[in-house]
């Protein structure tokens, strides 16, 4: 028996456009120029502007499916892409900008990209691989101003709309938009979501439990725009009518907490190396400025840790952890307290909130270990595998990849957790980066963030290095803050007050920065390079 609901009608991004502009129209959405001077518009110009760039790429010849590239920072005609392209039956495929030129040709060619949309300033990037891609159209994005070059000009192009633009028919399932994985180990992904994925995952971001999003909220992404459908942030904001502010280029500390202040900002998000200036800043020179109350960020990219809490908290700032990849669109559990559940003690509520929550309405999840689903006792580990409506099935033209996914259709995460009795997901590492001494396993991830608790020590990356007795032992690999210092001995002693004598690492390398990949992740993998021949003769502070 059928159903009597208009199950006709596409879970699709035109519904969000439509009722944005129907409903928000006034709403501002606030870009940071590349001078620090800010834009503002309205969503009522966006909506205009998102679908005279849906018309003209009609007129171009857009295909259903084709790939519009966009090699450009968080502002408003970012914005207009992430609708305008999928509006008109594209694909929006945002490029990482940060990528090494070479990584960009491959990931260009191998999604068929058709046209491409960049920011002016990035121009000297596209130079170094023009003549290795085949793309019919490039517009430059320059804030207004005339584009240089011999390219066409964004303004210009979105100019000859005559706002006649019509939807085409579009199905829930068809691809909307593209990103890659950052390719740590082999060849970058491609992920494509659909219509439906994008939709649901929108409301679930907005739900109280997920990132509570209302109409009257400020969002603040500093996360980039090319990283997992810029976390969901700019569909949700677009989805509830809440105000967006959009940073350009400036992620530095003075302009985030200027901007957090200035414009009210009551929900952030980006990487641990973000928050963690942005605390130093706090710490160091007591600000004027008044946040929000009740401002929150989301914090991951990689685990932040309790002291990094700790510190935002003591400034009003309060950080929400989840997890989630570019396969799953990205979030799929999120931190919150369940009702029923007591608050015993400062410190108790903090080292909750290390955890990576619970899964989202309509995403399971569960963890296995060597075949078998581990018991949720919150002690045993297994590699957490996901499976939900906004969750890649595969990836794009990589059919050598299907090993990622399970034969009853979960996909393997690489990402080793933990799981209690409520369900609460912690990682405890990845597959990769775990140290297996002596039979025994070592989690990276419980080190690091118990160093950087210490007052010396900046950031902390624990690495398996080989052992000529015990197969691997932990490396510890420390930035310290400006002007600190502190022994070897100081640290181990400091975490002997949480781990066994044999979970700490053997050896501490002090170095001026780690490596991290080009969205703010630590890159074990060059550092596993970098100390794959270390001697366990050397010294402690070699």
């Amino acid at each position: 028996m059928k159903s009597t609901m208009m199950d006709d009608i596409p879970l699709a991004l035109p519904v969000l456009l439509e009722r944005t502009a129907k409903l928000f129209s006034q709403v501002e959405v606030v870009s940071c120029r590349p001078d620090r001077s800010l834009y503002r518009y309205s969503y009522g110009d966006f909506y205009r502007r998102a679908r005279a760039l849906a018309e003209q790429l009609q007129r171009a010849g857009i295909q259903p499916g084709d790939r519009v590239a966009t090699l450009m920072r968080n502002h408003y005609a970012h914005l207009e892409a992430y609708f305008g392209i999928p509006c008109c039956g594209g694909v929006v495929h945002t490029l990482n900008f940060r990528l090494h030129p070479d990584e960009l040709v491959f990931i260009v060619n191998h999604a068929e990209d058709r046209f491409l949309i960049i920011d002016q300033d990035l121009l000297p990037l596209y130079e170094k691989i023009r003549d290795k891609v085949n793309l019919t159209r490039v517009l430059v994005f320059a804030y207004g101003e005339p584009a240089r070059g011999d390219y066409d000009s964004y303004e210009e192009f979105l100019a000859g709309a005559a706002g006649r633009f019509q939807y085409p028919r579009i199905e829930e399932g068809d691809a909307a938009a593209m990103a890659y994985t950052s390719g740590t180990t082999g060849k970058p992904k491609g992920v494509l979501y659909s219509h439906r994925s994008i939709v649901l995952h929108s409301m679930a971001a907005a739900l109280a439990d997920g990132l509570g999003l209302s109409q009257s909220d400020v969002v603040m992404p500093l996360q980039p725009m090319f990283h997992a459908n810029g976390w969901g942030y700019p569909h949700a904001a677009v989805l509830v009518g809440a105000k967006l502010v959009l940073v350009g280029a400036h992620v530095d500390a003075d302009s985030v907490i200027e901007l957090l202040g200035r414009e009210q900002v009551t929900l952030s998000g980006g990487v641990p190396t973000v928050w963690t200036g942005v605390a130093e800043k706090l710490d160091a020179q007591p600000q004027h400025v008044k946040f929000a109350p009740g401002l929150r960020i989301v914090c991951a990219g990689s685990a932040p840790s309790e002291m990094l809490m700790r510190r935002l908290a003591a400034h009003g700032i309060r950080t929400i952890h989840g997890w989630g990849m570019t396969e799953t669109s990205p979030f799929a559990t999120l931190n919150h307290r369940k009702s029923y559940m007591p608050v015993v003690s400062p410190d108790e509520v903090y080292a909750f909130n290390c955890r990576h929550g619970y899964a989202l309405p309509l995403i399971e999840v569960r963890a296995e270990n060597d075949g078998a689903e581990i018991p949720w006792d919150g002690k045993t580990m297994g590699e957490l595998e996901v499976r939900g409506p906004w969750v890649a099935a595969s990836y794009y033209n990589c059919p050598e990849q299907a090993g990622r996914w399970t034969q009853d259709g979960w996909f393997r995460t690489g990402d080793v957790v933990t799981m209690d009795e409520e369900g609460y997901v912690r990682i405890t590492d990845r597959v990769k980066d775990l140290v297996k001494s002596g039979g025994e396993w070592i989690s990276s991830v419980d080190v690091e963030n118990a160093l950087v608790a210490h007052p010396a020590v900046r950031e902390a990356a624990v690495i398996a290095v080989p052992h000529p007795h015990w197969i691997e032992r932990p490396l510890a690999v420390l930035v310290l803050r400006d002007g600190a210092t502190v022994s070897p001995d100081v640290l181990r002693n400091f975490l002997l007050e949480r781990f066994s004598k044999w979970q700490i690492p053997d050896a501490f390398v002090f170095v001026d920065e780690l490596p991290h990949t080009s969205v703010g992740k630590l890159l074990k993998s060059e550092l596993r390079k970098r100390y794959r021949d270390w001697s366990w003769s050397k010294t402690a502070q070699a």
